[in-house]
């Protein structure tokens, strides 16, 4: 599903953010992503989206070559990704449905399917009742929730997540994990980049541990 082969990235300031990256997320695992702040996570999704581009190697997502791909295929590959974000970056001028909906709005869905989706979403993350609120009105953990709930609206086949408990106690760490946890039980791919190294021990699953841009461990569950 998510296939790196010595993937490097340099930026032209000279900063070499990733150095000869290797490994492979098969379809329907659910990865963690570990490592100090600017070893390289972020910078990791961030060629996964297309956001940027290998300064050398080979990057593989859905049996798709990126490299050989043009600007004219980045919305379509994006529509098969979900990203969910530790600060949820949602619009406080917009209702919750209007959140989750504009994903789906700008793909041209119609407002029969729009509605579906996300009464469906809201369902999935327990908040079917406050489609009509306002996102500033709701708590950091439901707002984490919403950000969720817009990054599966659509029903992408990955699902990516930058330090997604970083704002929550543990209680609702917990909650936020189990949800991606149910995710990736119905077949979504899901590859969550945290420094909480506790809670990713608790979760048992393999752990890619990143260290100045480079693979330096990988824990089996």
């Amino acid at each position: 599903m998510i296939q790196f082969d010595n993937v490097s990235k340099r930026y032209e300031t000279g900063h070499e953010a990733l150095r000869n990256v290797s490994f492979f997320i098969d379809h329907d695992e659910m990865v963690f992503l570990t490592g100090h702040s600017g070893a390289g996570k972020s910078t990791l999704l961030k060629l996964i989206m297309m956001m940027e581009h290998p300064s050398n190697g080979q990057l593989i997502v859905d049996n798709v070559h990126l490299g050989k791909r043009g600007r004219s295929y980045i919305p379509w590959h994006r529509r098969q990704i979900g990203v969910v974000f530790q600060n949820h970056q949602l619009l406080f001028d917009r209702s919750v449905f209007d959140n989750i909906a504009l994903p789906l709005q700008i793909a041209g869905y119609s407002h029969r399917d729009i509605g579906r989706r996300v009464r469906a979403a809201l369902d999935k993350v327990g908040l079917l009742e406050k489609e009509k609120h306002n996102p500033i009105t709701l708590s950091g953990g439901q707002q984490q929730r919403i950000g969720i709930a817009r990054a599966v609206v659509h029903k992408p086949k990955i699902l990516l997540a930058d330090e997604p408990t970083g704002n929550l106690d543990p209680d609702l760490s917990s909650e936020i994990m189990y949800l991606f946890e149910q995710f990736n039980h119905v077949g979504v791919t899901v590859l969550l980049a945290t420094h909480e190294l506790s809670m990713v021990r608790s979760m048992g699953r393999r752990t890619i541990v990143l260290e100045g841009g480079q693979v330096q461990d990988e824990v089996l569950p």
